[in-house]
């Protein structure tokens, strides 16, 4: 049967790619890739098929690209940086080759704010902090509901994240104080997590905007607002602690009797 792999290549280290997407990558005779956002070296993992860069390309070209060469029975990959499924545009492609008869396979990878999160060395939730993580876009040209709006989400005060927004990062900050941020909320805007130029830039709703114009950063960043960046306090993990008991372990002290 007819069938096009949606393969995700991970952020931008070239070794953070998975065994699966390297073996298809490498057995591939059609891949249509992501532009820039791809590292060359994982494009130089394709030794005989066919390169295709998307980024010159319309949906409609793709589509026909991806339909054609899968119908011959070639093995196609549809190459995405990060993850596929996080604004990859991959289902309506999935479903106009489902139309035609085309399966699709979807084969998922490490994501920027992963890798972010990596770049800083810290969690992205924390007891006693946030147990809750909201991955978003501010709005531009593609719209948002209302009830998705940044004022709405910061509501919540959980780890926020942002992609393709670092462009707007002065209405987003805006909008996360009107939401209920405070001012001294840490914030940190990572430009091209885990490339060898990836650039860490750390401060408060209150300076960001400043410390990001400085280093002239308008595209390819994500951006995070949460305490769990710089906490000023957090709890340990129940999960190891010596009074709980679970599944593999019973608690190394007993409790007193009330």
């Amino acid at each position: 049967m007819s069938e096009v792999f949606f393969v995700g290549c991970g952020p931008g280290d070239p070794e953070l790619i998975t065994i699966k997407a390297k073996k298809l990558i490498q057995k591939a005779d059609i891949i249509v890739y992501s532009g820039s956002l791809i590292p060359q070296p994982i494009l130089k993992l394709c030794k005989k098929g066919k390169l295709h860069n998307a980024a010159k390309l319309v949906r409609e070209e793709i589509f026909d690209l991806l339909y054609k060469n899968a119908k011959k029975n070639k093995l196609v990959v549809r190459l995405h940086d990060g993850d596929p499924s996080i604004y990859g545009a991959i289902k309506e492609q999935i479903d106009n080759l489902e139309k035609k008869g085309v399966k699709s396979t979807v084969v998922p990878g490490i994501t920027a704010f992963l890798a972010s999160a990596a770049a800083l060395g810290t969690q992205l939730t924390l007891p006693g902090v946030t147990q809750t993580i909201i991955v978003t876009r501010a709005e531009s040209r593609t719209k948002v509901p209302k009830r998705e709006k940044i004022s709405e989400l910061a509501k919540h005060k959980a780890t926020l994240i942002f992609y393709l927004s670092v462009h707007l990062l002065s209405e987003l900050v805006k909008e996360a104080i009107k939401g209920g941020y405070k001012k001294s909320t840490p914030v940190a805007v990572i430009y091209r997590a885990s490339w060898s130029d990836q650039k860490i830039i750390k401060g408060t709703l209150n300076n960001i905007v400043k410390k990001v114009q400085a280093e002239k950063i308008t595209r390819t960043a994500i951006v995070i607002i949460s305490n769990v960046i710089q906490p000023k306090s957090y709890e340990y993990s129940k999960l190891y602690d010596k009074e709980f008991s679970h599944g593999y372990r019973k608690a190394k002290i007993k409790l007193p009797k009330n």
